[in-house]
């Protein structure tokens, strides 16, 4: 009773355990009899723990849970390779100054202290640090309730898990119009961590609701800003996403800036083509915008920082000054250019025979790879750009048509 053999029994499972997952005597002919039984749904609660067998996981906090490589006798890591800092750190030394001067800022997250930045977070303010453990439902109506009482919750939850509480993000949040900061990191693909983690849907099913406010940051110092936008916003529920991995090496600004909601910002001028950029493909935009250059094909970059509120004047402008337009983002089908399709559409921007194109992450799941040689294959690089511009105004390409 004390491990729950008579609650599972309760709810009509054949209830087995529990059983040392490490004594594989024991385990083996207990799986054998379950896979050959007749009784219906059966539960077997397996023991393990994490680490086990291998000295140096035993003894780390992490338990080599997600690691760099590493010297198998003695588990020493490597290091990694001086650059940029991570955007979770980013975040999460932003957040400490935001909370060092407001005391209502908590943050909250479900099992991912280290890969959210929140591990530095609790040490400069441990009574505010909340992990619930793998439980990203009772996160986001955790941190609903703090926000109806008059704090000012961050909840950073990695993409692809927020999708389990997304039940909990309509009812407890968005209805109810609560101002909980969403950090969403592992924002688009992951690299090594493959399918099951990337974040490839969270514009799509936040963007879709109403009361939200959906940032994505195009670097590491915007990212500052939207952090610090996102601490004073208190009208509403409002998410900022960032991918996983190093920043771009920008310089990070001492002061963060509150940035207006639903404005974004022009980062080069053109006058012919238009790339409308959401996020980090901003960098692959003005690698684009170079190359439509040498063509003699005038090229303005935007990034338009917010996916939802749209900057609608400034896409307006976009639409009707320039002969091609190209959304760019690092998401699925039903995000950025969604709704700029729908923004044109509504508002007759396309008929007048505006080139509008959008450039998404396809519709499968990919498998892991470095992220860059990711992003390559799915046609979200400068070259898939160029080659999108260039067969929108029917000039000869050059690239291969296999590639995509």
């Amino acid at each position: 009773m004390t491990m729950g053999g008579t609650l599972f029994e309760e709810l009509g499972f054949y209830y087995v355990g529990p059983i040392d997952g490490h004594n594989l005597e024991h385990l083996i002919p207990v799986l054998e009899n379950v896979r050959d039984a007749e009784e219906g749904p059966i539960l077997v609660h397996v023991v393990t723990k994490k680490g086990k067998g291998y000295g140096p996981a035993e003894a780390a906090a992490d338990k080599y849970h997600g690691v760099q490589k590493f010297d198998v006798i003695t588990g020493t890591q490597a290091k990694a390779p001086p650059g940029p800092p991570q955007y979770q750190n980013v975040f999460g030394e932003q957040l400490i100054k935001e909370a060092d001067r407001d005391p209502t800022i908590v943050a909250i997250t479900a099992a991912m202290p280290s890969g959210t930045g929140l591990d530095k977070f609790a040490k400069a303010h441990p009574d505010r640090c909340f992990d619930v453990g793998i439980a990203e439902q009772h996160a986001v109506t955790f941190a609903a309730g703090l926000a109806a009482q008059g704090m000012r919750p961050f909840c950073a939850i990695y993409s692809t898990f927020l999708q389990r509480a997304y039940d909990q993000v309509v009812h407890d949040v968005a209805i109810q119009n609560l101002p909980v900061r969403f950090a969403i990191d592992r924002a688009g693909l992951v690299g090594a961590d493959g399918a099951t983690h990337a974040g490839s849907f969270d514009v799509t099913y936040l963007a879709t609701l109403p009361n939200f406010v959906v940032m994505a940051a195009a670097d590491e110092a915007e990212l500052v800003h939207m952090t610090h936008t996102a601490a004073l916003h208190d009208t509403g529920p409002i998410a900022v996403r960032y991918p996983r991995g190093n920043g771009t090496g920008v310089a990070l600004p001492e002061v963060a800036q509150r940035l207006e909601i639903g404005k974004g910002r022009i980062v080069r001028e053109g006058h012919k083509v238009a790339i409308l950029s959401l996020g980090t493909r901003l960098g692959e935009a003005l690698k684009a915008a170079e190359a439509l250059e040498a063509r003699g094909l005038s090229t303005t970059v935007a990034d338009l920082r917010f996916a939802k509120p749209l900057d609608e004047a400034l896409i307006r402008k976009l639409l009707t000054t320039h002969e091609v337009a190209v959304t760019v983002e690092e998401g699925s089908v039903g995000g950025l250019g969604a709704h700029v399709l729908t923004l044109a559409s509504d508002t007759g921007l396309i008929d007048g025979g505006l080139k509008l194109r959008t450039m998404r992450l396809p519709d499968l799941f990919q498998d892991q790879d470095k992220p860059d040689t990711q992003y390559a294959q799915a046609g979200l690089d400068a070259e898939a750009i160029v080659d999108t511009v260039l067969k929108a105004l029917r000039h000869n390409s050059g690239v291969v048509e296999a590639r995509a």
